[in-house]
Parts: C-alpha cells; sequence; structure tokens
C-alpha cells in the first residue's frame, strides 16, 4: 500500500508541541557595542603600559638626580675645604747661609675661614735644581711653628694649635735647596686635607742673611 506524505508536517522548531530552545543571533547593535568594548580594553591596556614606563622613568630620573646632588655637595665641601684651609706666606727671608745648614724665616697665618690645625699637619717642601740639570727637594713640617713673637723654632715642646687670625713664625731647614745666586726656588705649603700654597723663592746676585726672598 502507497504512503502518501503528509500533507501537514511538524516544523522542524516543533516537537510533540513544545517549542524547541533556538539559538539568538546577535543583533548588528550588540555586535558593535562588543567591537568597542575590546577597542576599551586595548586603550585601558596601552594607558596602564604607558603608566608603568611613567613611573619607571621617573624612578630612574629621581635616583641620577639625588645622585648628581650628592656629587655636587661633596665637591663642594672637598672645595671649600681646600680653599679655606690654606696657609698665606706673608714674608720669607733667608735666616741662615751656612753650608750644610741653610733656613729661612717665614711668617704666615691660616687663611680666613680655616679650622685650627696642628702644627704638624703643615708640610713643606723646596724644589731647586742640583746644578747637574736634576730636580733636589728638602721637605719638613711646621711642627716648630711658633707664635710672631717666638723664634720659630718650638724645640722638645709640645706642637702649637694654629689658629686662624693669628700670625705665626716657623724655621725652614734647607740644606739641599740653599739659597744661590740668580736663581729661583719652588716653595710648597700643603696641609693635610686641605688646599697648597705655592711660591717662588727669588734669590739676587748675591743672597745673604735677611733678604726678603717671598
Amino acid at each position: 500500500m502507497e504512503v502518501l506524505p503528509d500533507p501537514y508536517p511538524i516544523p522542524p522548531s516543533f516537537e510533540g508541541g513544545r517549542v524547541k530552545k533556538v539559538k539568538k543571533m546577535k543583533t548588528e547593535k550588540e555586535t558593535k557595542q562588543d567591537e568597542l568594548a575590546a577597542i576599551g580594553i586595548g586603550a585601558m591596556i596601552v594607558f596602564i603600559a604607558l603608566i608603568l614606563v611613567a613611573a619607571v622613568a621617573a624612578a630612574v630620573i629621581i635616583q641620577t638626580a639625588e645622585k648628581l646632588q650628592q656629587n655636587a655637595q661633596a665637591s663642594g665641601d672637598d672645595t671649600q675645604e681646600q680653599m679655606s684651609t690654606k696657609v698665606i706666606l706673608l714674608s720669607t727671608v733667608i735666616d741662615d747661609m751656612t753650608g750644610g745648614a741653610e733656613e729661612l724665616f717665614s711668617t704666615f697665618e691660616l687663611a680666613p675661614g680655616s679650622e685650627p690645625i696642628q702644627g704638624d699637619d703643615l708640610a713643606y717642601t723646596v724644589i731647586c735644581d742640583d746644578g747637574a740639570g736634576n730636580a733636589a727637594f728638602d721637605d719638613g713640617d711646621f711642627s716648630g711653628a711658633t707664635a710672631h713673637d717666638g723664634n720659630g723654632e718650638t724645640v722638645a715642646a709640645p706642637v702649637i694649635t694654629l689658629n686662624p687670625g693669628t700670625t705665626y713664625v716657623v724655621v725652614l731647614d734647607i740644606p739641599t735647596c740653599g739659597p744661590t745666586a740668580n736663581t729661583d726656588h719652588i716653595l710648597v705649603i700643603s696641609v693635610v686635607g686641605g688646599g697648597s700654597t705655592y711660591e717662588e723663592l727669588q734669590y739676587g746676585s748675591a743672597p745673604a742673611v735677611g733678604d726678603v726672598v717671598v
């Protein structure tokens, strides 16, 4: 017997009189909103990345600035100390011309603003030519320095403290670089942890005791 097709078939969306759940398609508006949301998330990620980069850069700049400030402060302190803690040489005269025991007699002060120092913290060096084209020198310290009314030779006594604003005298032993006619010697006075003073000792054609050479 031939089976005829059902003239009223049940639609695929119906089964047993119940409506199947059909998956809803997104509308054009919802799709647009999703795209905008994705763009917003991307922009937020870029913004956060920029903030992180700026924070790192700021930290590096601040650290560098602090380092430069510390270096500048240290350099300034060193420069101030070297400029202030110096000797002002008021005069130097020939004190003794005895061969092998030549001496200079110097009058000096500490520069204004200097800190008090001990006499043995002041060192001197006299540089000369040994006559054969080689450098020779005499050196020592100011441990024998006395007040201006003294003889500049403190022997077997405590080293005095030198204060700015006070005038002192000291004897410099120069047995190697003794006064020589028509020559110039270099006198360097250095302060431990401070600055240095350079002077030229100018000897005339006939150096004699009492001649002023600075």
